[in-house]
């Protein structure tokens, strides 16, 4: 990020890490695009980083609709004339085994985290095309490379999205674009003490149910990774593309194997 207030575009920056993420561009000076399904949510993200001094826009899409990524683009480049940076953060879950899933289960997750996460980058590559400059940081998962029992379909696209970063990195350095991935483990957001909750759990009674999680004993915050994917996107690492980063607790090299 060269130029002094960059435009930095998130997708579901509603909640969870997409938003610690407009918190974090935000604070270090950046004009941030919230872009969320929700309108609620992304409303409140907006009014969090204006109540900071930010300067903030919210646009509702939703990632799995091509023509509503084009509209997000549009509006970023209509209201601050480039887009520096983009997270493509949108995802959603589907739990189950492979024989559990359902037709309606894969079009779902497909949908959202792998088209969405390439419709979102198509719609914001012809900008930064034309400024010979750009950031692009995708969200993976750690649990893409290590496994797990419950979770295929969307372990699967997370592997598909390291992919489509080694591409996009390969296509787009001739144009001074980088791109990378930043792979969160079991990082504890809304979604989580929400659904918590719903089972009579408080969020005190869910930290400590995942005490030991991972090396270093506990699960992510949002602003964790929210730190990660700033320096992924920024100057410092001007000379990083096509990676692919763990911030994961150590969970990849021993941690435990299972969430609660």
């Amino acid at each position: 990020m060269s130029v002094e207030h960059p435009v930095v575009v998130i997708t579901g920056a509603g909640a969870g890490i997409g938003r610690a993420c407009a918190v974090r561009f935000a604070g270090e000076g950046a004009r941030v695009v919230v872009v969320d399904r929700n309108d609620a949510d992304g409303q409140e993200t907006v009014g969090i980083l204006k109540s900071k001094g930010a300067e903030a826009l919210f646009v509702q899409a939703d990632v799995s609709v091509e023509d509503q990524c084009r509209h997000f683009a549009e509006a970023a480049c209509a209201a601050f004339g480039r887009i520096d940076v983009l997270v493509a953060n949108a995802g959603v879950r589907v739990f189950g085994t492979l024989l559990e899933s359902t037709e309606a289960d894969w079009d779902k997750i497909l949908g959202v985290n792998l088209k969405g996460v390439g419709f979102s980058c198509k719609a914001v590559l012809p900008k930064m095309i034309e400024q010979q400059s750009g950031a692009i940081v995708l969200i993976g998962s750690t649990t893409a490379m290590t496994g797990r029992t419950n979770m295929p379909l969307y372990d699967a696209t997370k592997f598909g999205v390291l992919s489509l970063t080694r591409s996009l990195a390969a296509t787009h350095g001739k144009d001074g674009i980088r791109v990378n991935a930043v792979c969160p483990s079991f990082t504890l957001t809304n979604f989580h003490f929400q659904r918590a909750a719903a089972q009579g759990v408080s969020p005190e009674e869910l930290r400590e149910k995942n005490k030991g999680y991972g090396l270093l004993g506990r699960p992510g915050e949002p602003e964790e990774i929210a730190a990660v994917v700033s320096f992924m996107a920024g100057k410092d690492a001007s000379f990083v593309t096509g990676q692919y980063l763990l911030v994961d607790g150590g969970y990849s090299i021993g941690g435990r194997t299972s969430q609660k």
